[in-house]
């Protein structure tokens, strides 16, 4: 049996969470091991009781792991563990990282950039509109939008994140093979192909009231910042965003009208610290303490863009175009001879990526 195979297996037994797993391992060096042991062995483990030790010295009679393994391969999805390169290096940071991640579609390099967006499942059309104009700019400059694929403001995230034609992940709060809400089949789908469909759970692991905020805790950890759009004062958003407090990072709030309830969790995490956010600029503006200095590109000719960022053809034209003294849009248009449509998107694209810097009377500079 391999570590991902052994990982599987610990992932399926009652009572090995993730940190009883990190002293596990501690102890016997890695999976298959754990699985080899015998009761008496798992006992001298701290914190590894009589059910605990049980429950994995007889694991072979309780759990189907060659049925887990035949549903992984018969679904098309795979299952990356804490040693592969594409599980998410800020997951592997926290307190408790999922021991294997489901994945359908795949994750990359490019989600080291990636924000989380979280929010109410009864929503305003306030709330609606607002997280999908921030994830359509937020994904169109590059940065992965991440949320939990529920209805309201998760839902909004990712089909916002999708017309930027971005890429956005789904953490789920079940079993990679069973969707909730029903009505997002398809939109799931479409997830799978512009980003990853993600989840900790086992098959036909339904969802209930602690799978949601284990979830949750998936979301910040692997997230660099989360926005919370719209949340009531019991919204399980704010346990997203007490996650990503606890780990460190950065929490934006979307302030709303003061008479809706909707909006009561919004300004309770702006009271407490939460950055005040009217607009994807006030997201971005967080570059410097959001993105880590090991996310850039280290190469001549910087750009203070991310790699995650890449530029379009049309943005490289603009981009070289300008230089550090103060040019009009239509001096840009005459330098780098492109149509001044796109000229006006590629310009707007190179701001959001902080690339350029938009003066007073719609003049353009290179930003440094």
């Amino acid at each position: 049996m391999d570590s991902r195979e052994a990982f599987i297996a610990l992932n399926l037994i009652e009572g090995v969470g993730p940190v009883r797993a990190r002293l596990l391992l501690e102890h016997f060096g890695d999976a298959p091991k754990i699985l080899a042991a015998s009761k008496g062995e798992l006992l001298r483990v701290r914190n590894i009781g009589e059910e605990t030790a049980e429950a994995i010295a007889g694991w072979e009679k309780s759990i189907d792991l060659a049925g887990e393994l035949k549903r992984i391969a018969d679904s098309g999805c795979h299952v990356l563990i804490s040693s592969d390169e594409n599980y998410p290096e800020s997951l592997r940071q926290i307190y408790d990282p999922p021991l294997v991640l489901y994945v359908k579609g795949e994750l990359t390099a490019k989600d080291k950039n990636a924000v989380a967006m979280v929010g109410s499942r009864q929503t305003t059309h306030y709330g609606i509109e607002t997280a999908r104009k921030l994830a359509y700019q937020l994904a169109y400059v590059g940065v992965t939008v991440v949320s939990g694929g529920a209805r309201g403001i998760d839902t909004a995230a990712h089909q916002g994140a999708l017309s930027g034609k971005g890429r956005t992940i789904a953490v789920l709060g079940t079993g990679i093979n069973l969707i909730f809400p029903p009505e997002n089949n398809e939109l799931f789908e479409r997830i799978a192909a512009n980003g990853a469909v993600i989840t900790q759970f086992p098959f036909n692991r339904p969802a209930d009231k602690q799978s949601f905020p284990i979830r949750n805790r998936i979301v910040a950890g692997m997230t660099l910042g989360t926005v919370v759009v719209e949340a009531n004062l019991s919204s399980g958003a704010l346990i997203t965003a007490n996650f990503a407090t606890e780990y460190g990072r950065q929490v934006f709030a979307v302030p709303g009208r003061i008479d809706s309830p909707r909006s009561k969790g919004c300004h309770d995490l702006i009271k407490k610290g939460a950055k005040l956010c009217e607009g994807v600029e006030d997201i971005l503006s967080e570059f410097e303490y959001l993105f880590p200095t090991s996310n850039r590109r280290p190469s001549p000719g910087e750009t203070g863009v991310l790699p995650a960022l890449e530029l379009s053809e049309n943005e490289k034209m603009v981009y070289d175009s300008l230089n550090h003294e103060e040019l009009s849009t239509d001096e840009v248009i005459r330098k780098c001879g492109l149509p001044s449509s796109a000229v006006s998107v590629a310009l707007f694209s190179l701001e959001m990526k902080r690339a350029v810097k938009q003066l007073p009377g719609k003049l353009f500079v290179r930003n440094n």
